[in-house]
């Protein structure tokens, strides 16, 4: 106890000094925090892909149709157990930057392979039975204001009706939410039998499918099989696990994980250089007291621990206010308004964050208790 007693004695000496100090280091910890929900939402859907699903694109690029017939022949390919086709709408409601994913499926398939998306029953019953019938992520629900009963027209961009229109108007029955935090829960999803009978052209075809198989330890050996199955055809496939999809579409936009850890390795050491020369100039400051301190009984370990106490104390404050900080901020929600669906501070990089703190405040006093350890009595006492 006499240690935190003298800790906090230490800190409110230079009060300016340890404020700053705290600040620098919690706007460290704030920019982690960030920087953690950036890589997460760019990296959306890996954390929670399927093991035991597989996504069917085209060979030649994911832009390309595929026969709706395929999911058939897909069907009796041992080892698959499930199989759910999904189409790009891409439409646009009101605004340009009123942006979030619209995909026309099957109901009862894609919610069959993807149980996460949680639908209570009845609404799921309504969407089933509703041909306009679309349910909406509640993310995109609150965003927007929608609520189950909504007519809501959506300008196509892709998808042109026959009649020669652009708008198609979508009849919201349901709101779906995710059963685990990385789920995305600002798409809307509708039915493919409605784009399919109304759109103008390319009748019959799909977006891509979504492979649900027995055993995951088979997937890869059931996507070469799928591939096997229409090579040589005028639509030949491309099959992989949906974390392989997933984390390939990712890395489109870069090695995020070397950009950030670069980002917050520059930031670490600036703020490695701070707060170790306060804890060294906060040494030099009390080099009579830790005499005195050593002359009354104090030996070498204890003056060891209570300087890395004092620094690790610096580090976890303004670390865990930093930490606290950016979690109420990503809280609020997704500030590009909506060009990350899935925005969130992870458990594990909160309590990564923490052992970072801590790891700053051994790094940090490492150096100054050593030296303080080292003091001779003699010498400490003759600088007063």
């Amino acid at each position: 106890m006499k240690y935190f007693y003298l800790v906090w004695s230490n800190l409110g000496r230079k009060k300016i000094r340890t404020i700053l100090t705290l600040l620098s280091v919690g706007v460290a910890f704030v920019l982690f925090g960030y920087l953690s929900a950036i890589e997460e939402a760019l990296n959306q859907g890996v954390s929670v892909a399927g093991a035991d699903r597989i996504v069917v694109r085209h060979k030649t690029s994911i832009i390309q149709l595929l026969p709706v017939s395929y999911q058939a022949r897909i069907g009796r390919i041992e080892g698959v157990s499930g199989v759910a086709h999904s189409t790009w709408f891409g439409g646009i409601y009101q605004d340009p930057k009123n942006f979030f994913n619209q995909m026309a499926v099957v109901p009862e398939d894609f919610l069959r392979l993807y149980p996460e998306f949680v639908l209570p029953p009845d609404q799921r019953e309504a969407w089933e039975r509703t041909r306009t019938g679309a349910i909406v992520g509640k993310k995109t629900a609150q965003r927007f204001g929608f609520e189950i009963g909504d007519r809501i027209p959506i300008q196509a961009t892709i998808w042109p009706k026959k009649d020669g229109g652009q708008t198609w108007e979508f009849d919201i029955v349901g709101i779906y939410e995710g059963a685990e935090s990385g789920t995305d829960e600002t798409q809307l999803f509708f039915r493919y039998d409605y784009l399919d009978e109304a759109r103008a052209g390319r009748e019959g075809e799909v977006g891509w499918y979504l492979v649900n198989v027995s055993n995951p330890d088979q997937a890869e050996d059931i996507a070469a099989k799928i591939d096997e199955e229409f090579e040589n055809s005028l639509a030949e496939t491309r099959a992989e696990t949906e974390l392989a999809f997933v984390q390939g579409f990712a890395k489109q936009v870069g090695n995020i994980g070397a950009i950030m850890t670069a980002i917050l390795s520059a930031v670490f050491f600036t703020i490695l250089l701070v707060a170790g020369n306060t804890m060294a100039q906060a040494v030099r400051e009390r080099v009579v007291e830790i005499g005195v301190l050593k002359s009354i009984g104090f030996t070498d370990q204890r003056i060891l621990v209570l300087v890395l106490v004092e620094s690790c104390s610096i580090a976890l404050l303004g670390g865990g206010m930093g930490l606290a900080l950016a979690w109420v901020l990503i809280l609020s929600g997704d500030p590009t308004g909506g060009a990350l669906p899935v925005f969130f501070f992870p458990l594990p990089r909160i309590l990564m964050g923490i052992c970072l703190a801590l790891a700053l405040g051994v790094a940090t006093g490492v150096a100054p208790a050593y030296r303080a350890m080292r003091l001779q009595i003699a010498e400490a006492l003759r600088r007063n």
